[in-house]
């Protein structure tokens, strides 16, 4: 895995990553559309859908799609004339989910442009569903939710750690999780398909935190009890008023990773942030008073100067913890997807791990459930646990880098 500066276009991603793996696993002198033409007589045999991990949290979760404009600027690709344009989703704990469907982890026209893209030849009625169910009522406790921005990495997708977003909502979180257009891979209500752009100009980092302190206004507007939707459609039953505009935490990653400290260091609403393997280019040097964390994988302090350099800068509660065996993708859905789409395709276990390390897939799993809640929970709820005092039995691949 190179740990070689990342531009906003060499950062690592996944459309990247999955065309090596594939070219690796169907040999190089087969042609993508050899292997797609077997993969369609591999479907009589009726694989089944992929799948990710259930939460494990007291509350069963729901969520809700918004169709977001932000009238105050133009969208920095589209120019002039057009104003900024985004999907994103709410997650949040929910009750009466009997019969209500569940949400994909990408709407069918986003995971088809995704797959085509990166040239992975599986079928996308097969894509995952996630825990939420669409449109459920808000779990009413008699206390505002705190409230979570969620950012992805180049080149992907709102959807890409659900794992980790379904958890948090669980234990009593609202998410709200965003596709930065033109650098993701999003559908509009009206069918409109965007995806990274091929062309200057590229969204970095400051692009990304622009996006998330606009979703900061939508949280205040929900907090308040506006409807952000342009399009009017209503929203689950208790959710306008429902979130907590004074405790905000966000977490990104990889580039969003970087976004998030560049909002934190932008926007004092953000009271606490978590860098999920952000390379934090452009570099970052000033300093930060409020609680960070940092869960490295392939951006390490001692491969990565600029993490270093972001390092010293924060000036309040810290904490840098590593998983041995992880690397750039292990933290996200990808540690259980890929390899079960790694069965269906015939991938070979060394294949399976150059995209998603050697760390156990279910160790993955449980270790990004439990740390980002550990840290939200003693930094926006003030719920002092022990698992991030130290190194701990029950995660003993976790290490603590002074």
């Amino acid at each position: 895995m190179t740990t070689t500066p990342a531009s906003p276009r060499t950062d690592l991603t996944r459309r990247r990553m999955l065309t090596a793996a594939l070219a690796a696993s169907v040999g190089a002198a087969v042609p993508i559309s050899a292997a797609r033409q077997a993969w369609a007589a591999s479907t009589a045999t009726g694989p089944v859908k992929l799948t990710l991990p259930a939460p494990t949290g007291p509350h069963p979760v729901g969520t809700v799609p918004l169709h977001l404009v932000d009238t105050s600027r133009p969208d920095p690709v589209a120019g002039p004339g057009h104003h900024r344009k985004l999907m994103a989703s709410v997650w949040y704990p929910a009750c009466k989910t009997k019969d209500l469907p569940r949400a994909p982890w990408m709407t069918q026209g986003a995971l088809r442009a995704f797959l085509a893209d990166a040239g992975f030849p599986l079928d996308p009625a097969l894509g995952p569903l996630t825990a939420a169910h669409v449109g459920a009522p808000v779990h009413q406790t008699g206390h505002r939710l705190p409230v979570l921005v969620y950012s992805h990495g180049a080149g992907s997708h709102r959807g890409d750690h659900t794992i980790m977003v379904q958890e948090l909502a669980s234990h009593g979180y609202a998410v709200v999780t965003v596709d930065h257009t033109y650098d993701a891979f999003s559908e509009f209500p009206d069918g409109r398909l965007t995806v990274p752009a091929e062309v200057p100009p590229f969204l970095g980092p400051r692009d990304f935190t622009t996006d998330i302190r606009f979703v900061l206004d939508v949280v205040e507007g929900l907090a308040a009890g506006h409807n952000p939707d342009v399009d009017g459609r209503p929203l689950p039953q208790g959710l306008l008023g429902a979130l907590d505009p004074q405790r905000i935490g966000a977490f990104g990653w990889s580039k969003g990773g970087t976004a998030t400290a560049l909002t934190m260091l932008a926007d004092q609403r953000v009271g606490a942030g978590l860098s999920i393997d952000g390379p934090m280019q452009p570099t970052i040097t000033t300093d930060l008073d409020r609680p960070f964390m940092v869960m490295n994988a392939s951006f390490t302090r001692a491969a990565m100067p600029d993490v270093a350099e972001f390092w010293t800068r924060l000036r309040g509660w810290r904490l840098n913890i590593r998983a041995d065996g992880a690397i750039h993708k292990t933290y996200g859905d990808d540690a259980t997807l890929i390899p079960q789409a790694g069965e269906i395709l015939g991938m070979t276990n060394q294949q399976i791990q150059d995209m998603i390390g050697i760390l156990d897939p279910a160790r993955a799993v449980r270790i990004q459930q439990a740390y980002p809640l550990a840290f939200f929970d003693l930094h926006l709820r003030h719920r002092r646990g022990h698992l991030l005092d130290g190194p701990n039995a029950a995660f003993p691949e976790v290490k603590f880098i002074p």
